[in-house]
């Protein structure tokens, strides 16, 4: 496999990979535009961190220009905002980050911003290299009784919660991606919206990624609703806090001061009043910068990149969410199971206009990845089909845009592992589905004669059993014209859903 490195790594990223006797190392940074897409072109996998732009316009020319071995994209580090996600899916290149590795780095950084901007370090410090010793100016706060907010309890939020906690600090968090009353066993409450968590907190640090929700999110009105004097903390992504909006609130007296580590543009603009504005303490974006990070980061950049290209996991998936590419024997052998069995139903099915695929799934060793046996079946269907490339990566992208509904169901009752696929077609284009079922006792090749698709008319699915094994949550009504990207339906007994 053909790698290449197109940024700046710590060089034990680079060793790890000349080490691998199944890999060709390329180390070649600096590229950007038609020389960076025939770079990526001609490799399988590229490792990047936050300097390299692979935009849209890159991936479309390494699509275009014959062809492109690309299959996957590494950042060493968290963020992927150089990377553009939706062209990358689209054309069924996995994206992967690295941030495990720099956990305790940026939550340390973030929580030295804290004490700094809380003590006045910097102002101090500029004060006695210019020759000061005017001590009065530079009257902190102390950190032990206040209040911390945490937006984003995920690895990093919680790591800075718990040196705040070491801290003799108050700390509450708000995270709608968690269902709790509260977390790190019960010492961290969690409020339910961002307003409250502004108005009762002394200071606030941000750890979440910069999405369409979370842009913008502190801005004049939610400043309007924090406690006065508030100190704000961002090491995590640029555009979180509305850099304008913070000028404002700094002038005013409703903000006492902020630490920034991320920006809206990077490097702000040297005339940017952020760089020199005496209520505001900038480090350039240093959050993941230790020597520590720097070598783990590579290292399992790296390895996650060799790893998934040799087809034996994923991790730090981007993309490519609810997919489990390290796959056991046995549940490697029901993807298999699953080719030829759409091989069989597709003769069937012809060129007839395909509605839904429905792909349910029995068994303990199956219920795991069971996103993950239907996304390879999904992605042999279209590929039969398609003239672009398909693969577990894309096919769910590309069913939603043909308004193809995709739905995966897993049987509550932990029988004899078993795969059952039904196509339906447009009620429209003759009313009918395709269905056929395979139990995992023995995944030997048979002759075709004993597993035939079976064709069911009037738009109905094979019948069932009744009873609660079989009662199936509703997925609400489908919206004429548009797919459900992936409805995941449980069948459950009594007890719950299961995980």
């Amino acid at each position: 496999m053909r790698i290449l490195i197109a940024d700046k790594l710590a060089d034990e990223g680079a060793a790890f990979l000349q080490a691998q006797d199944d890999v060709q190392l390329t180390v070649q940074t600096g590229l950007a535009g038609a020389e960076l897409a025939a770079a990526l072109r001609s490799h399988e996998g590229v490792v990047v961190r936050s300097a390299v732009q692979i935009t849209a316009d890159v991936l479309g020319q390494c699509a275009a220009g014959g062809e492109c071995r690309l299959r996957a994209i590494v950042r060493a580090g968290v963020g992927v905002d150089n990377i553009d996600l939706p062209t990358a899916t689209r054309l069924g290149i996995a994206v992967m980050n690295a941030a495990s590795a720099s956990t305790v780095t940026t939550a340390e950084h973030a929580f030295a911003l804290m004490i700094a901007l809380a003590r006045n370090i910097a102002p101090a410090h500029a004060a006695i290299a210019a020759g000061g010793w005017d001590r009065s100016k530079f009257i902190g706060s102390q950190l032990q009784g206040k209040t911390l907010g945490i937006v984003g309890i995920g690895r990093i939020g919680r790591t800075l919660a718990q040196r705040a906690l070491s801290f003799g600090m108050k700390v509450i968090a708000h995270d709608p991606m968690i269902n709790a009353e509260s977390t790190l066993d019960g010492q961290v409450p969690l409020v339910d919206t961002f307003d409250e968590l502004l108005s009762r907190v002394d200071i606030v640090s941000f750890h979440v990624p910069k999405t369409d929700v979370t842009a913008g999110m502190l801005n004049a009105a939610t400043f309007a609703k924090a406690k006065r004097g508030i100190l704000i903390v961002n090491a995590s992504r640029g555009g979180i806090v509305d850099e304008s909006a913070l000028l404002k609130a700094l002038e005013s007296g409703q903000c006492g001061g902020a630490a920034l580590d991320v920006y809206e543009t990077e490097p702000p603009p040297t005339d940017s009043p952020l760089r020199n504005h005496p209520k505001i303490l900038t480090t350039p974006h240093l959050g993941a910068s230790t020597v520590e990070a720097q070598e783990a980061v590579a290292v399992e950049a790296c390895r996650a990149l060799v790893t998934y290209l040799r087809g034996e996991g994923m991790s730090g998936a981007v993309n490519v969410g609810g997919l489990s590419l390290d796959l056991t024997d046995r549940q490697q052998a029901f993807v298999d199971l699953g080719a030829r069995m759409i091989a069989l139903l597709d003769a069937v099915v012809g060129r007839e206009l395909l509605h839904s695929v429905r792909i349910t799934v029995r068994g303990e060793a199956l219920a795991g990845p069971a996103d993950t046996i239907a996304r390879y079946a999904l992605a042999q269907l279209l590929g039969r089909h398609l003239d672009e490339p398909v693969n577990v990566i894309n096919a769910a992208l590309i069913a939603e845009q043909r308004h193809i509904d995709m739905q995966t169901i897993i049987a509550a009752d932990h029988g004899e592992d078993r795969l059952a696929i039904q196509l339906q077609t447009r009620p429209n284009k003759g009313d009918g589905s395709l269905f056929a079922s395979r139990s995992g006792g023995d995944l030997r090749r048979r002759p075709a004669a004993h597993h035939q698709p079976r064709r069911l008319r009037d738009g109905h699915g094979p019948r069932r059993p009744h009873g609660p094994a079989h009662q199936q949550r509703s997925a609400g009504p489908h919206r004429p014209g548009r797919s459900t990207l992936r409805q995941r339906q449980r069948e459950h007994r009594g007890d719950g859903d299961r995980a």
